[in-house]
């Protein structure tokens, strides 16, 4: 479950903390060792009084004699909140995550079966839910996505002012799910902000909503895809999700017309134009929804339903949300938009988002995964070639980039 959900927006005004404590970490390495040091022992207090044993502190501090400085950078680029909107969803729904969630759909149908039957929560959401927290795994088999669950709630708990608290409270309930016997310390990994396993839970949610689906008697987010998937599907259903109700709409806006804020019935939205872009009828008139319209009104718009919201449990993001109930349609094949997002460039498809790291690797300009998601490393290494070729540095992974790579 990512950070966001209990951490909120991150805020520009990180950036002199993190310079702060990179120069701390980089400057002067022992004293920033000696000073964490001693933040653990103080923690051992806190630990104690909340039921940890020392012989679950020891172990679970073991090895661990510094803060990891790249969590408190990774903590001010949280792409839900920083990247643009066509960048966030084409690199969460694009080719590879639709075509990798119908396989898993097949592969684990029986599971997907016994998940419905459980929860009532639609196997293409926990699908696409999987596929955005960790790629259906992959990420968990990516050194430099996952690290030291224990080793990150500590740095922000020592060293980040703004989230002390969550990494305290994080960081006792990762103590309790070591005490417990679900996971050993070697594989209690996750990101920066703690959110562990195939769903990204952070251990309060874990501790909350976690299941053992495959009956071994714990509850194993890392290594079950039963438990993970399992998991997933309690947090929406614990926190209301309806079973069999949609998430959204793509609707269709009136020109010249003003809307209001808030929520309407799904009958008064239609009722002052704003219709499916499908042109059918809303399945259940009665239902209140509110119109989200990312890009403005002159880009694709949705009516979004309750579930929306129940997305918004597992990660306080509309783009997040967003996302997921796409993708989750997409994979289903029931998601056929008639709108794109509205880019300052022509697309590329997945296959050629590759293409380009590839190409950018080759030529020394890039040295990150051949992963055709474009992130920041993508981008500074677009901007390096196109200033080089004498183009306009805007880093947008675009057909006219490509084209000029392969003409070298």
């Amino acid at each position: 479950m990512s950070f966001s959900t209990i951490a909120g927006r991150a805020a520009a005004g990180l950036a002199g903390l993190m310079v702060s404590a990179a120069l701390l970490f980089s400057a002067t390495p022992a004293l920033a060792d000696a000073a964490f040091q001693r933040w653990v022992q103080e923690f051992r207090g806190v630990a104690s009084q909340n039921g940890i044993s020392g012989a679950t502190f020891d172990r679970a501090f073991s090895g661990i004699t510094a803060p990891d400085p790249e969590v408190l950078q990774l903590a001010n680029n949280q792409p839900e909140f920083n990247a643009p909107v066509w960048q966030y969803f084409d690199n969460q729904v694009n080719e590879e995550s639709i075509a990798n969630g119908r396989t898993m759909a097949q592969r684990h149908s029986r599971l997907l079966d016994a998940v419905e039957q459980r929860f009532g929560v639609s196997r293409f959401i926990v699908l696409a839910i999987w596929s955005i927290e960790s790629r259906y795994g992959e990420a968990l088999n990516n050194p430099r996505q996952v690290r030291s669950t224990i080793r990150s709630l500590a740095t922000l708990a020592y060293a980040d002012q703004r989230r002390q608290r969550f990494g305290r409270q994080q960081l006792v309930a990762a103590l309790k799910i070591l005490q417990n016997g679900d996971v050993d310390v070697s594989q209690m990994t996750g990101s920066w902000a703690g959110a562990m396993g195939h769903t990204q839970f952070i251990p309060t949610s874990y501790e909350a909503w976690a299941v053992d689906m495959d009956g071994n008697g714990r509850r194993d987010i890392w290594n079950s895809i039963p438990d993970a998937l399992g998991s997933a599907a309690n947090l929406l259903r614990s926190n209301g999700w309806r079973s069999g109700q949609a998430w959204g709409y793509e609707v269709r806006l009136p020109e010249g017309r003003r809307f209001p804020g808030g929520t309407m019935t799904l009958a008064e939205w239609e009722r002052i134009g704003v219709v499916r872009a499908n042109g059918q009828p809303y399945p259940r008139p009665g239902d209140r929804a509110e119109l989200k319209v990312p890009q403005g009104r002159d880009g694709i718009a949705f009516l979004v339903l309750h579930n929306f919201n129940m997305l918004k449990r597992y990660n306080n993001s509309d783009m997040y949300a967003l996302s997921v109930g796409m993708l989750a349609d997409q994979i289903a094949g029931t998601g056929a938009y008639t709108r794109d997002w509205n880019r300052p460039f022509t697309r590329l498809s997945f296959a050629e988002a590759q293409e380009l790291q590839q190409r950018l690797l080759s030529m020394g300009y890039y040295d990150g995964a051949i992963d055709g998601r474009i992130g920041p490393a993508s981008r500074a290494a677009i901007q390096a070639f196109q200033e080089r070729a004498g183009l306009d540095a805007d880093g947008h992974p675009s057909k006219e980039v490509l084209s000029r790579l392969r003409s070298r």
